[in-house]
């Protein structure tokens, strides 16, 4: 009796899989790869890293605390690379506002 039920609910399971993923083909406007696979290799190396309290930052050399700050490491060394990363978010509008109210 139990072995009928488990199967049920993996056909049941499996159906949510399928919907869900045709779903989310209509809203992609795109399948292209948004990072190339070695920036990943670097976010990882860098995550790594991070896991082991060896992460340093910059110019000041102090240590990482933050996770995606670690992540935020990593995907600015690979843009140095030259790999294929989406550019940062402009902040120039943030930093104008501040501006303005001071």
């Amino acid at each position: 009796m139990p072995t009928k039920s488990r199967s049920t609910s993996r056909s049941r399971s499996g159906s949510k899989n399928r919907r869900s993923s045709s779903s989310r083909g209509k809203k992609k406007s795109s399948s292209r790869r948004k990072y190339s696979p070695s920036a990943g290799s670097d976010v990882k190396r860098e995550m790594h890293e991070f896991k082991r309290g060896r992460l340093k930052s910059g110019r000041s050399g102090k240590t990482v605390k933050s996770r995606k700050q670690a992540i935020a490491i990593g995907l600015s060394e690979a843009r140095r690379k030259g790999k294929k990363v989406p550019s940062k978010k402009s902040s120039s509008s943030s930093s104008s506002s501040s501006r303005k109210a001071a």
